[in-house]
């Protein structure tokens, strides 16, 4: 039987692993404005959480949970104020890779894991071995290399990892289930999404119709809610800081697309930049593991 933790750690890995690929989703329909790509996602993921739940009979414990949520102000505080965060990085990561900015995004979710550490070290009150500080060391000079080496402030890559840490850190203790939080976070920026693509239309600046690209936009619910429900279970059972590692596994993926894919050049920046973040990752999982195994003995 796999622990809590191994769970966790599949889970999160999972969802990383898929929003490592989104980049060639979204390239697929990059003809279409980001603000009502955006606005589309938050309605079709909404329209699939209800689906998923109807389908696995959920229907009852989703009300119960919900009424019992929005009895705690400060619960109910937090998972709105989460929606508006993941919102807000939802349509930066859509914008980012629709102009070109994909090595930006990349370099934003290797920053993440940083913050995420920060804030476990802050706000939950997690600690690290020496080895372990040795390790975050080595990744924080692979990202500041690499930050600095692109001669301007990347605003991107830092609102990206910004944004998601702190969504991150929201919903550590939250306490409803991980598929639950997924249609109300939906269903809060419902709102404004409705209000973008009504401005849209009336502007004639909408794209959305009878076309590919806006069938395949239908699919946006699916690549939305899934990877999230993964990394909702994923953080409440893993440490926050061990979750910054693990994201290391999607802006991976995505230099790898912006290099390969993208045809976005590969310098001696990046390969420092990756060598120190793999050093970095490699200690800290070697010491988790060492850990572990004396904590089964």
């Amino acid at each position: 039987m796999m622990s809590e933790q191994q769970k966790g750690m599949i889970y999160a890995a999972l969802s990383y692993m898929i929003w490592g690929v989104l980049p060639l989703y979204w390239k697929l329909i990059d003809t279409i404005n980001p603000y009502e790509i955006l606005a589309h996602r938050i309605i079709w993921s909404l329209a699939f959480m209800i689906f998923l739940i109807i389908v696995l009979r959920k229907t009852t414990e989703f009300t119960v949970q919900t009424k019992r949520l929005f009895k705690e102000p400060k619960q109910t505080l937090s998972l709105f104020t989460a929606a508006l965060v993941i919102a807000i990085n939802w349509g930066l990561f859509i914008w980012a890779v629709s102009n070109g900015h994909v090595m930006q995004a990349s370099l934003g979710y290797y920053i993440n894991p940083l913050m995420s550490i920060l804030l476990g070290l802050f706000f939950m009150k997690e600690r690290y071995s020496n080895v372990e500080w040795i390790a975050i060391a080595l990744a924080a000079a692979g990202v500041l290399f690499m930050t600095f080496s692109l001669g301007v402030f990347p605003y991107i890559s830092v609102m990206l990892a910004a944004s998601f840490a702190v969504y991150g850190l929201l919903k550590k203790n939250i306490r409803i289930d991980a598929m639950y939080t997924i249609l109300l976070e939906c269903l809060f920026t419902l709102p404004f999404a409705l209000i973008g693509i009504i401005y849209l239309r009336s502007a004639n600046m909408s794209h959305f119709g009878l076309n590919q690209d806006s069938f395949t936009l239908l699919f946006s619910g699916a690549l939305t809610a899934i990877p999230l429900i993964l990394f909702t279970a994923g953080a409440r059972r893993i440490p926050l800081s061990l979750i910054g590692f693990l994201q290391y596994i999607g802006p991976t993926l995505m230099l790898l697309q912006s290099v390969f894919l993208f045809n976005e050049a590969f310098t001696l920046t990046h390969l420092v930049t990756f060598s120190l973040i793999w050093a970095g990752l490699l200690l800290y999982s070697s010491s988790k593991i060492i850990a572990y195994r004396r904590r089964t003995r």
